[in-house]
């Protein structure tokens, strides 16, 4: 795994950390006392994966894979999306099986 750097920034992945922070930040206050607070978290929690997975599957995530270069800047969208990136559980989810960007080493350049 040398020479990759990949961390996967994306906005799927600040929005949905975001979101499920909020989410946390719930929880806990609804422990010490605020009991509604625990529910709310839990509804924030799993909005935050439904949003990371639809933005995932709009192009603003990342394939499985580590991604070239060129690909890895915040506000890069990935069109290849549409089709389905292979071995994503996400796309497989949303029956996206297609051969998008990232099927595996021998897709990005050498």
């Amino acid at each position: 795994m040398s020479g990759h750097h990949d961390e996967g920034h994306t906005i799927a992945g600040w929005a949905g950390s975001a979101v499920a922070t909020v989410g946390t930040l719930a929880i806990g206050v609804g422990v010490i006392g605020w009991r509604p607070g625990i529910w709310l978290g839990l509804i924030a929690l799993v909005a935050a994966v439904l949003i990371t997975w639809g933005l995932h599957l709009a192009g603003w995530g990342k394939p499985p894979n580590p991604r070239s270069p060129e690909q890895r800047g915040l506000t890069v969208r990935d069109h290849s999306a549409r089709e389905g990136h292979t071995n994503c559980r996400g796309c497989r989810l949303a029956g996206r099986r297609g051969s998008g960007y990232g099927q595996g080493p021998a897709s990005g350049p050498a």
